[in-house]
């Protein structure tokens, strides 16, 4: 964004905000009696707790002050259980998987997550992982997808309600309503050879009984991302319609199970090569979720990596109104903006990308889970009309570089790695850019909205603008490091050696906590704590 800014009120902002710092405050700090191999962090509240365990025991504090609350050797625990190979907490039902694998022996315990108490144990449920589990919270019953069939028990006995064979695969994802289960299913990784006569299904299930009372067929592949396991993909229900949003939109009728429509692409495709030694890599953000607006639908059309465009469908017939010139060269289009008559494609920018690597040398070993994000060219701005695709203005300024954009009203901010912008969305021509240059926190990597503020997260830290003109409000310099999330007035960011920093976003001051070696972080799920293990010692940390 470009206004001319005054140099002293620049400086007297940085100055204000660049000693504004400390370490997280420690909410609370213990050492346990074992180590903290394994790890489970619950929610906030009176009654939730968390755990610690290893190969051979377990033990579960409350969350909220650490007291332990029980602790137990497995093999104590649940005598039939020789060793633990995998567990799993299911924290709605307050129960904790324990799985014992042995071919074709597998054992299974549920066990009681406030009490230690075992609630049921099995043999029956051969080859099932947490990934092909769900828990039903509005029956308080658990889904097990098997080889064959489908099983739903009760959480509390493990009784089974009813089975059927006519679903195969694990739950990706369920809507309940009207008293019935609909639900599509997916092969996790791992387990592609395991669901026999394994198809594409989205269906509609009686949850008394079991009976499938209608069932289609979608289109793709349901992926989640290869280290943070977030799904890519989503199921809603508007009112008769159900929405399937993977590889685009396809739309069921919610009575009959009918495909109505559907416009599909590729959600994930390879726009960066893999590094070396990568055994599982995805790019993530590369082509833009469709966007609606009242009746009418926009989509790319992301088929090929130098032929993409934008189509847009009626939401209630499917009908193709239009499809939009060629949008030549591009490998990327994260974003799509819809503003007033103009729909506006943001061309190349940033992207995240996920990497498990693996490498075995004569020293050893090593494996790494990546993170990233990296800006992907050619870049540019181009709009078009809603009315009839027809190509509206492409802007010139954002050739060299492109970070993201976002909209508010019918103003467009956008970031060039070096400016910030407000752009006319009529004509593509420029309000005001403002050279971040004097924010002393490097390049820009990314700029998020907060109230009436353009947040800039640099190479070296994060700044804050005014969105009325692009004047600097505030900034601190930092490490490189990542947005993860945005709570309230906190700005969250993590380094590649999970250094964690908690930005408040109205003055740009900031808490931090640094990484141990060989230690383990995690966010709570609310943001306000930072949960550091260590060998045998936790740490609950405060955001703010």
């Amino acid at each position: 964004m470009k206004s001319k800014v005054s140099i002293l009120a620049a400086a007297f902002a940085i100055s204000t905000a660049a000693f504004a710092q400390d370490d997280m405050p420690i909410a609370w700090e213990k050492k346990y009696e074992h180590k903290s191999e394994r790890v489970g962090t619950g929610l906030e509240g009176p009654n939730e707790v968390s755990y610690i365990a290893d190969d051979k025991e377990i033990t579960v504090y409350k969350t909220t002050d650490g007291t332990v609350v029980w602790t137990s050797k497995f093999k104590e625990l649940v005598p039939r259980l020789r060793k633990a190979d995998h567990f799993q907490a299911f924290w709605e039902s307050d129960a904790l998987f324990v799985f014992d694998y042995k071919t074709g022996k597998d054992q299974l315990a549920v066990i009681d997550l406030n009490n230690g108490e075992v609630l049921w144990e099995s043999t029956r449920y051969q080859g099932l992982g947490s990934e092909n589990i769900i828990y039903l919270p509005e029956v308080d019953a658990f889904l097990l997808s098997l080889s064959e069939s489908i099983t739903m028990v009760k959480a509390r006995t493990g009784e089974e309600v009813w089975e059927t064979s006519a679903f195969k695969g694990s739950v990706a994802k369920y809507i309940f309503a009207d008293g019935d289960v609909v639900a599509f299913n997916m092969t996790p990784s791992g387990l592609v050879g395991f669901f026999k006569g394994y198809k594409n299904q989205i269906a509609r299930i009686d949850l008394s009984n079991g009976d499938i009372k209608w069932q289609s067929a979608y289109v793709g592949k349901p992926e989640k991302k290869v280290i943070t396991k977030e799904p890519l993909y989503d199921l809603k229900l508007e009112g008769d319609k159900l929405l399937l949003m993977l590889n685009g939109i396809q739309v069921f009728d919610f009575n009959t199970g009918a495909a109505l429509w559907s416009a599909a692409y590729e959600q994930t495709p390879k726009v960066i090569g893999a590094p070396a030694g990568a055994k599982a890599f995805g790019v993530y953000g590369a082509v833009a979720k469709p966007v609606r607006v009242g009746n009418d639908v926009y989509v790319l059309q992301f088929d090929k990596k130098s032929k993409q465009f934008i189509k847009k469908y009626d939401y209630n017939t499917g009908k193709l109104l239009w499809t939009s010139p060629e949008i030549k060269k591009a490998k990327a289009i994260p974003n799509l903006f819809v503003i007033d008559d103009k729909v506006i494609a943001q061309i190349g920018g940033v992207v995240e990308t996920q990497a498990y690597i693996r490498q075995t040398t004569p020293e050893g070993t090593t494996e790494q889970w990546i993170v990233d994000f990296q800006n992907v060219k050619p870049n540019g701005l181009q709009a078009f009309n809603t009315k009839d695709g027809s190509f509206a203005w492409d802007s010139e300024k954002f050739k060299k570089g492109i970070t993201n954009g976002f909209a508010v009203g019918s103003d467009l901010y956008i970031c060039s790695g070096k400016a910030l912008y407000s752009i006319n969305y009529k004509d593509g021509g420029v309000n005001y850019e403002v050279n971040i240059k004097s924010d002393g926190v490097g390049n820009a990597t990314e700029i998020l909205q907060y109230k009436d503020l353009i947040v800039m997260v640099g190479e070296k830290g994060v700044a804050t603008h005014k969105m009325s003109d692009g004047s600097l409000v505030n900034s601190n310099k930092y490490k490189k490091a990542k947005a993860m999330k945005v709570v309230d007035n906190i700005l969250l960011m993590v380094t590649a050696k999970n250094d964690f920093a908690a930005f408040n976003l109205d003055d740009c001051s900031y808490l931090s906590y640094n990484a141990k070696k060989d230690s383990k972080q995690e966010l709570s799920e609310d943001g306000n704590f930072v949960w550091a293990y260590e060998k045998k010692n936790v740490s609950k940390l405060k955001t703010r």
